[in-house]
């Protein structure tokens, strides 16, 4: 045998021996694959498991019925001196549920009524913080009575600025509500018009608390810089996280308005909120709305969103007082053979017919000029609980507050059947 034959068989038999190994090295990954495989099929575990946050801590259960708070503080938030910050501390120390950011706190009252008797009055006002275990804020404007009208001026609100101090001791329940941030970190629009701001300022403080490096634009709308609740709080966020846009949006604005401010970390614009401005700003991405404020900037803005085609399913909004607002995904839905349902007020002695489209029922008694007491219109305080007499009704949304058997909440609910309300 030459020198090269056995250098040809050295070299083969090493080359063999590797073959063999990595032969046996890939069969035995193929059974792990294989293995791993029929785990996720089988409702096992993914084929490529992403990474696992944290799980994060379990909050305390919220509590049934009222509990008694006290005011541990209060703060003027604007210039005018017409919105005030209330903080609200458990009166037996405890720790507080965590909440999602936009909901809201029912309050029980004791009011004088004009006839000077004391009666219960139940109203709502949006949490306007990022959960604290130690207490809760709620940021309330005075509603003055409107001008040219006989109606008097807001009374809980009045209520608040007037004699609720440090030291009082109110009635809560529990936070509630179906308008609030989700706890993904997917891009964000807020938008809130007037006092609406309270509910998109918990959710920007929660949102930048949770996750710093979300992008998130808020867009906020006034008549006038006098009327800017938490400036200099919301400029500060601003200059300290280079996701969060700040818009500040005057329709009727000062002359102090109309001027850039030098170094201010935010952009300053002459006009409502509108599409026409969301479309020149905003960057074309999948962005999630979450829009508070007056009737009137819903009914213009959600539909104006559809049109420019945002999934309805990326659109979130809550109105302050009576709402209609159209949405094109309740109006496709509807068939076309849809028959109207006959609606009996006993108390009001009317009957008027219910049709697709007319919203809940509370807005149609409104509709009609019939008063039904109503606090949250969202089916968490159950003030607009009203009894069946006859019929059934279909809810739009699980209610937070379960109402009595034999009742219902008309704000979250529409007739089933031919109904009987004592109304």
């Amino acid at each position: 045998m030459t020198s090269l034959q056995l250098v040809i068989w050295i070299s083969g038999g090493i080359l063999l021996q590797i073959a063999i190994y990595l032969g046996i090295g890939f069969f035995r990954h193929w059974q792990d694959y294989q293995a791993l495989r029929t785990a996720a099929l089988d409702g096992g575990v993914p084929v490529n498991p992403p990474p696992r946050a944290s799980a994060p801590a379990t909050p305390p259960a919220a509590w049934q019925g009222l509990r008694s708070f006290r005011v541990v503080n209060r703060v003027f938030e604007d210039a005018q001196a017409q919105v005030c910050s209330f903080y609200l501390a458990p009166q037996d120390g405890k720790a507080l549920p965590a909440f999602l950011p936009g909901q809201f706190l029912t309050f029980q009252l004791s009011l004088p009524s004009p006839a000077g008797v004391v009666e219960p009055v139940v109203r709502c006002y949006s949490l306007s913080d990022a959960p604290r275990a130690d207490a809760y804020r709620v940021t309330i404007k005075r509603a003055p009575a409107p001008a040219g009208s006989r109606l008097p001026p807001g009374r809980s609100s009045n209520y608040f600025h007037d004699h609720v101090e440090v030291g009082a001791v109110l009635q809560l329940r529990a936070p509630a509500g179906h308008f609030h941030l989700d706890g993904d970190d997917v891009p964000i629009v807020l938008i809130g018009g007037g006092v609406g701001i309270t509910p998109m300022l918990s959710m920007l403080n929660g949102s930048l608390a949770a996750h710093p490096n979300r992008e998130v634009w808020l867009f906020y709308g006034v008549r006038n810089g006098a009327e800017l609740v938490m400036l200099h709080h919301l400029q500060g966020l601003a200059a300290a996280h280079p996701y969060f846009h700040l818009h500040l949006c005057f329709s009727d604005p000062g002359p102090d308005d109309r001027v850039a401010v030098a170094g201010a970390p935010e952009l300053r614009h002459h006009s409502r909120v509108d599409v026409t401005l969301l479309r020149s700003v905003l960057p074309l991405k999948p962005y999630h709305y979450y829009i508070c404020g007056p009737t009137p900037l819903l009914q213009s803005l959600v539909p104006a969103l559809e049109d420019w085609g945002v999934a309805d399913s990326h659109i979130h909004f809550e109105a302050f007082g009576p709402a209609s607002i159209p949405r094109k995904k309740a109006q496709t839905a509807l068939p076309s053979d849809a028959a109207a349902v006959l609606v009996t007020f006993s108390k009001s002695g009317k009957q008027v017919p219910w049709e697709p489209g007319s919203g809940s029922l509370l807005a149609f008694a409104e509709s009609h000029g019939i008063a039904v007491n109503s606090g949250c219109r969202a089916g968490g305080c159950g003030s607009c609980q009203t009894t069946i007499r006859s019929g059934e009704v279909a809810y739009s949304q699980t209610p937070d507050c379960d109402p009595e058997p034999g009742s219902c909440l008309l704000c979250v609910c529409t007739p089933k059947t031919a109904l009987t309300l004592e109304a």
